[in-house]
């Protein structure tokens, strides 16, 4: 049984469905194949900083990929103010609910199942790339180190609380601090 949530999101109230609770959904055999934790079920502070940071952009015809989207709260809000938006989580359930989510409130976005480890599924010239708090194990911070170049994005923006492999992530990029634990990246010559 899933639980109603209400959000503010670029100027608008939507009521987003949401999983009671994350412990709920580890899935054992899923975990002994590929370490797989419903991380996505969860809000998390760090989206919800992120899509109120997107909901007060002009996004008008920018194309927006939201990596590791879990419940997508930014790309709901990119979508709310004018963009195009991608959004990817490698979770089928995620998708699925946001997909869900989107459409009981009438906000038009895509949405993909896709996973890092296979660039090849996002495409590049992004206007914008978005992911919050998606660094909580190495085999993360790796993967997206060797994918947000191939993406060739204008800007990359990251919320990032303070997981133990961020400080080493961010090492890679020209990082610019534009709010609490929100940062743009840029992928420096020796990335």
């Amino acid at each position: 049984m899933e639980i109603e949530e209400t959000v503010e999101l670029a100027g608008r109230s939507l009521t987003l469905l949401r999983p009671p609770s994350a412990d709920e959904l580890i899935d054992e055999a899923a975990f002994a194949v590929d370490e797989f934790l419903p991380y996505w079920a969860e809000l998390w502070p760090s989206g919800v900083a992120l899509a109120a940071h997107v909901g007060r952009r002009d996004l008008r015809g920018r194309r927006v990929l939201e990596l590791g989207a879990g419940l997508g709260l930014p790309s709901l809000a990119a979508a709310l103010r004018g963009a195009d938006v991608l959004a990817t989580d490698w979770a089928e359930d995620a998708v699925a609910l946001l997909q869900a989510n989107a459409e009981r409130n009438g906000v038009a976005l895509r949405v993909e199942v896709a996973r890092w480890d296979d660039p090849a599924r996002f495409g590049s010239g992004w206007d914008l790339v978005l992911a919050a708090d998606v660094l909580y194990e190495a085999r993360n911070a790796d993967q997206l180190l060797a994918l947000l170049p191939r993406l060739e994005a204008r800007e990359i923006v990251l919320a990032e609380p303070g997981r133990p492999f961020a400080k080493d992530f961010l090492a890679h990029f020209d990082v610019e601090e534009i709010g609490e634990r929100l940062y743009r990246l840029r992928c420096s010559p020796s990335s």
